[in-house]
């Protein structure tokens, strides 16, 4: 693609992964940050200190606090806030923006609403977004992009066109991304992957061994596929790099802040000090509410969600949430 003018909204980890990518394609880049004494600090040292310690940055056109000055001439926005910030940030964003390509890389679903960030844009900026809204997800550590390890992700759109576009926009020699027409697919694996990870994680942190980890990865993926059907998505989506490849990652990784919370509550400390330690957003813990009243709603059976869900928002103990699993009704695999 030739060269393109990109604003990017979240200086985050992810944020500042795709904003490297991006730049070291050869385009025109603004980062936005949420506060100024954040941009001030990337902009100084080249590093994003507070996410993404001691790697260096390639240097984008411009790192800013203003959203008018970020939005102003650009083709493409990537919308990568934490998920409950999303409709915030679009809401200030709305004024200063025209016809642009929007791509979501953000994971979750709005607590509330129980809305996916596709829906979301669409609330935020009207039906036209729709169109014009690309979602980006897939097995991805921030640090390992950054450092140019090899890393796959898809490109989903209701409109080819875009997709192919933003495809274009992002690979390079480590950078590999498909495309696909999935929207729901896409985004409900993403976002329902870090939920099943926090349970691994508490797996992990009760010692119970790789058979268990194995056996929730992929009963957690029967039921994200037994809601994600609800939606019309498609099984061979979650099969793919949204679906299966980023909960295996997620669930699995060193990297993830997921699992790494969940670690901490199964190995003895209480959900809400192991969250508040936690440096960046642990994205599974809004999720596991949205998708646990999502999934009551929709009389969908999620036994591992609702697991987590009531580790973490009805005080039961990890193992006493273990025994409820273990205690369910015998069932045949292929159910729901």
């Amino acid at each position: 693609m030739s060269r393109a003018v990109v604003t990017v909204l979240g200086a985050g980890s992810w944020g500042t992964a795709l904003t490297d990518v991006l730049v070291r394609n050869g385009h025109e880049v603004r980062l936005w940050a949420r506060d100024e004494a954040h941009a001030a600090a990337i902009r100084e040292a080249g590093v994003n200190e507070r996410y993404l310690p001691g790697i260096e940055l390639a240097r984008p056109h411009a790192i800013t606090s203003d959203l008018e000055a970020a939005l102003g001439g650009t083709r493409f926005v990537v919308s990568v806030c934490p998920s409950h910030a999303v409709r915030a940030v679009l809401t200030r964003a709305a004024p200063h923006l025209e016809d642009q390509i929007l791509i979501s890389a953000s994971k979750g679903i709005e607590v509330g609403t129980r809305r996916r960030m596709s829906e979301v844009i669409v609330e935020t900026l009207g039906d036209a977004a729709s169109s014009r809204t690309v979602v980006l997800s897939g097995p991805s550590f921030a640090e390992e992009l950054l450092r140019r390890l090899p890393t796959a992700v898809v490109a989903a759109s209701r409109r080819e066109a875009h997709a192919l576009a933003v495809q274009s926009l992002f690979r390079n020699g480590y950078f590999r991304v498909y495309t696909q027409p999935d929207v729901d697919g896409v985004e409900l694996g993403g976002a329902l992957k870090n939920v099943i990870a926090l349970g691994a994680g508490i797996s992990d942190g009760l010692e119970l061994g790789s058979n268990a980890r194995a056996a929730l990865i992929n009963r957690g993926l029967a039921e994200i596929v037994r809601l994600a059907k609800h939606f019309g998505a498609r099984e061979t989506t979650l099969g793919g790099l949204a679906g299966l490849g980023d909960l295996v990652l997620t669930c699995t990784g060193r990297l993830s802040r997921n699992r790494s919370a969940g670690l901490a509550i199964g190995s003895g400390r209480r959900p809400s000090e192991a969250i508040g330690e936690m440096e960046q957003v642990v994205e599974g813990v809004r999720t596991a509410r949205a998708a646990y009243e999502l999934s009551r709603q929709l009389d969908v059976e999620m036994p591992i969600t609702s697991a987590v869900y009531s580790i973490l928002y009805e005080d039961v103990a990890p193992r006493a949430a273990l025994a409820r699993l273990m205690a369910r009704e015998p069932k045949p695999e292929r159910w729901g």
